[in-house]
């Protein structure tokens, strides 16, 4: 499937590049440690930046690492719950862990990685990549002819 955001075929977005040229690799680099699905995940792209939002409800902001190395953006999170309850003569002890990774691969000097922000609020949890002004896009400029 191809993403088009232009209707110009022959000069595709850096978003169309993103994805088309297998620049994310889910086989490997995802995983959960469970049996549970990985959260869902929605890719933006605005004209000055690339915008990642993970769907993770009932989870907190302390619950997730975002790390951006060698273009590789990481987002993992691990939630441990455990409970204990003590009545005459019976404990009752419940644990669940749940954790998830997953890694986007960003094309080499496509986004200023000392500038990446996240946040969590509401359930989804918002990385922020800027564009380097190199990928954006740039406004159409007539060339006078000589």
């Amino acid at each position: 499937m191809k993403l088009a955001r232009r209707n110009e075929p022959n000069f595709p977005s850096f978003f169309d590049r993103f994805f088309n040229n297998e620049l994310m690799d889910w086989d490997y680099n995802n995983f959960s440690s469970t049996n549970t699905s990985l959260p869902a995940v929605n890719v933006k792209e605005t004209d000055d930046d690339f915008i990642i939002e993970v769907a993770a409800p009932g989870m907190e902001k302390n619950d997730f690492k975002v790390n951006f190395k060698n273009n590789v953006l990481t987002i993992s999170s691990e939630k441990k719950n455990e409970s204990e309850e003590k009545k005459d003569r019976y404990t009752r002890r419940e644990f669940s862990y749940q954790s998830f990774q997953r890694s986007f691969t960003v094309a080499e000097n496509a986004v200023l990685g000392e500038k990446i922000s996240a946040k969590y609020n509401n359930g989804i949890l918002k990385i922020i990549l800027p564009k380097r002004e190199e990928v954006k896009p740039q406004p159409e400029r007539e060339i006078k002819i000589a």
